[in-house]
């Protein structure tokens, strides 16, 4: 069994690019920040940042290249991948994480909420994908006026 997947929450450290392949397909390229914090042997916490490169396509690629801004924490999940080319006789490698499913985090702004992208969520309405969760949602659920009745209740 074989098993490539990746997990990655950071911020954006540019803003996306968006391209579109010679076959009309649309590539959004971004990079994500992460952190992580240890002691060293002397026991001061250090910090150690890591960057990856991401590429998401098609509906993806165009949402994240909509939505998403330098600086902002983004979720990703994807897969590893590396590809190579020949530039002056050169041979030349990128590792990058191809998004499968992007999280958008809260905008540098101080908005709330979260929009959720993945090709799976496409809604029959427009084809829009995502969905969005703010926490102002309580103020649109319409309660019953009537009591329940304990008696009423099946279980």
């Amino acid at each position: 069994m074989y098993l490539n997947k990746a997990f990655i929450i950071g911020n954006l450290t540019r803003d996306p690019e968006l391209k579109a392949l010679p076959s009309g397909t649309k590539v959004c390229s971004f990079g994500v920040a992460t952190s992580r914090y240890f002691k060293d042997k002397e026991g001061s916490k250090q910090e150690a940042t890591e960057f990856h490169n991401i590429v998401a396509f098609a509906k993806l690629g165009e949402l994240a290249g909509q939505y998403l801004k330098k600086g902002q924490q983004v979720l990703i999940e994807g897969r590893i991948q590396t590809r190579s080319w020949e530039t002056n006789g050169e041979k030349k490698y990128r590792t990058e994480i191809v998004a499968d499913s992007v999280q958008f985090g809260p905008k540098t702004g101080g908005a709330t909420g979260a929009k959720t992208a993945s090709p799976a969520t496409e809604n029959s309405k427009g084809g829009e994908v995502g969905s969005e969760t703010t926490t102002a949602s309580s103020d649109k659920i319409d309660y019953p006026s009537e009591e329940i009745n304990p008696d009423d209740i099946p279980f």
